[in-house]
């Protein structure tokens, strides 16, 4: 026996694998793992595609009550969700006399909460500086790559209702 061994733990002996060994990993090995990678990432895309293909976003059949228009002075907004449907969160904002919007409230780019700002006269998107035009939901800075998604506003009576027809 050698020094070099006199000075090894005994446990050492029976595993004789050296550390430079342990941590080497083939090109065959990481090809393999790229292309399992890669796999997965083509089926997790095609079984998005799919979904949205099978099970397109429902659409309102009818006008949805949000709220007695009085509920939200010029400038303020009100968030709310259709039919307990907390998934889908949007936001109602009184621009100016007669002047309303909705808009879904999450962020296009990471589905952060947008808010409406009426002094900046802008929806912000706080996560990543995002901003989006309160008339029509178009992207004016940052990272989100569509506008938002709008619905229409209807006033009857006092009452505040939304839909996804377009405005007769």
């Amino acid at each position: 026996m050698s020094k070099k061994d006199k000075d090894k733990p005994i446990w050492k002996s029976d595993f004789p694998i050296k550390q430079d060994e342990a941590t080497y990993v083939s090109r065959r090995d990481f090809a393999k793992f790229l292309c399992l990678l890669s796999g997965g990432l083509a089926v997790g895309n095609g079984a998005i595609a799919a979904k949205s293909l099978l099970f397109p976003k429902k659409r309102l059949n009818e006008e949805y009550f949000v709220c007695d228009s009085t509920e939200v002075p010029i400038g303020k907004m009100k968030a709310f969700v259709i039919n307990d449907n907390h998934k889908v969160p949007y936001i109602l904002i009184h621009l100016g006399e007669d002047k309303w919007r909705c808009f879904e409230q999450k962020c296009t780019h990471l589905s952060c909460a947008v808010l409406y700002d009426h002094e900046q006269n802008k929806i912000i998107c706080p996560c990543h500086k995002g901003f989006f035009n309160p008339e029509t939901g178009d992207v004016l800075q940052g990272p989100p790559p569509r506008p938002l998604p709008q619905l229409s506003v209807v006033i009857r009576d006092g009452k505040v209702y939304v839909t996804d027809k377009d405005k007769a």
